[in-house]
This record gives C-alpha cells, sequence and structure tokens, in this order.
C-alpha cells in the first residue's frame, strides 16, 4: 500500500515560485506512475503534471512554467512551479498509480495561493 504526504503549499505572490513535495512510502516507489493533480473550490480536479521513469507529462496550461521530478532514494516526488498566476490557485494533491493502474492513491492536498 502506498500512502501519500504533501508539502510545500503557501501564499506566493504573481510571478513567484513554489516547490511542493510528495512523499511516498512504499519500497516500489520508483515503479509507479506519480502525478500531481488540482482543485479550485467549485471546480473539478484536473491534471497538472505526472512522470514514470524519465518520462513526464504536462497541462497545457502548466508546460514551461511548471516542472515535476523524482528523488528514488527519498521517495519523493516534486513538483516546482515557476511564474505563477492567481489561476494556479487551488489545492495540489499528488497522486499515486501502480503500473496496472488497478489502484489509484491519494494525498491529503497542499493549498498553494498566488495573490498580490
Amino acid at each position: 500500500q502506498v500512502q501519500l504526504v504533501e508539502s510545500g503549499g503557501g501564499l506566493v505572490q504573481p510571478g513567484g515560485s513554489l516547490r511542493l513535495s510528495c512523499a511516498a512510502s512504499g519500497r516500489t516507489f520508483y515503479t509507479y506512475f506519480m502525478g500531481w493533480f488540482r482543485q479550485a473550490p467549485g471546480k473539478e480536479r484536473e491534471f497538472v503534471a505526472a512522470i514514470r521513469g524519465s518520462s513526464t507529462n504536462y497541462a497545457d496550461s502548466v508546460k514551461g512554467r511548471f516542472t515535476i521530478s523524482r528523488d528514488n532514494a527519498k521517495n519523493t516526488v516534486y513538483l516546482q512551479m515557476n511564474s505563477l498566476t492567481p489561476e494556479d490557485t487551488a489545492v495540489y494533491y499528488c497522486n499515486a498509480q501502480p503500473p496496472t493502474r488497478a489502484y489509484d492513491y491519494w494525498g491529503q492536498g497542499t493549498q498553494v495561493t498566488v495573490s498580490s
């Protein structure tokens, strides 16, 4: 089983940067699809970024601004967010799926607020 704990959210000014972290349990972390989703109040949760191995995928809205990465030795996935705008304000959730995609694990979420 996988447990996910996000951290690193907070208040940042437009144009600023934040780095989110997701600490995962389990010794098979490196084989999982790892991703970030976000959800603003009253809106549906949307895909942000994902990584498996060295392959990455990004939503069009964050391409060129966000970078997803992982440190397998630390069982941690990161989301580096640059050039933040108020449209990025949301609760960000870490997601994990095994290669079979038979399960879908979620963290508790971390709030990101972009405001002047």
